[in-house]
């Protein structure tokens, strides 16, 4: 099995908490991400500045999509890629997943906490970009 997954199922039922990264206390969807970086490498490759529930609304930069882009490597659509999803037509991509096998992913969604999902088609409509966790740790 893929060791990113094997990590990610790990985190499976640990409780949604807004800007959380502890498996088991609370973890939101970059939460879980930032869980299992630190798990595959040790550290965070940066440090995450605080962010309000709506900040993807203000401004509407692409923060997650341009910090992928600087730590990932491209995704290759195969179980372990960290998935990109545009909840809403216009809005900024701010969710976040891994693509486990058989089309499902584990995600973090706030009253649900950490869940194994299918990736159905409207799940998938919402990919924006896929991205894998880099060899060493320390980007591309």
């Amino acid at each position: 099995m893929n060791a990113v997954v094997e990590e990610a199922r790990l985190w499976l039922g640990t409780p949604y908490r807004h800007q959380g990264a502890v498996r088991g206390a609370g973890c939101d969807c970059l939460g879980l991400i930032r869980g299992i970086w630190r798990a595959r490498y040790g550290a965070e490759p940066e440090a995450v500045p605080p962010y309000s529930r709506d900040w993807a609304e203000r401004g509407g930069e692409e923060h997650l999509w341009r910090a992928a882009l600087r730590h990932m490597a491209p995704g290759t659509g195969a179980a372990g890629d960290v998935l990109l999803f545009r909840m809403r037509r216009g809005a900024v991509a701010k969710h976040l997943g891994i693509q486990s096998d058989d089309g499902r992913f584990i995600h973090a969604m706030s009253g649900q906490g950490v869940v194994e999902s299918a990736l159905t088609p409207l799940w998938r409509a919402r990919i924006v970009a896929r991205f894998s966790f880099p060899l060493n740790g320390l980007g591309s």
